[in-house]
């Protein structure tokens, strides 16, 4: 199992860690600043609770917070209150946590 700050530090890398599932990927294309790359993958696993999550935190992040409300609804949560470092964070934690 790979830990938050293992991940974090893999953003140095040219790609993604290899085992990494959609929501990973599109969250760590987030963590590189690649928005359009990162939207691409959380569009791509659309339905799926990891991707839809990471697919609200980027429309959170792009400041379109309509948007954002409309996929955090789908995933069951309201728009946090916190910073976007810390909902990476917390985000990442969820998706590298064994289920």
């Amino acid at each position: 199992m790979m830990t938050i700050d293992a991940f974090a530090r893999s953003l140095s890398a040219a790609a993604p860690p290899e085992r990494a599932n959609l929501a990973l990927q599109a969250l760590w294309w987030a963590g590189k600043g690649e928005w359009a790359r990162a939207h691409r993958f959380a569009q791509q696993g659309e339905g799926d609770p990891g991707c839809d999550l990471v697919h609200a935190y980027l429309h959170r992040q792009e400041g379109d917070t309509a948007n954002a409300r409309y996929w955090y609804r789908r995933v069951g949560r309201s728009l946090p209150a916190i910073g976007l470092p810390e909902e990476w964070n917390a985000i990442a934690a969820q998706l590298l946590s064994p289920s």
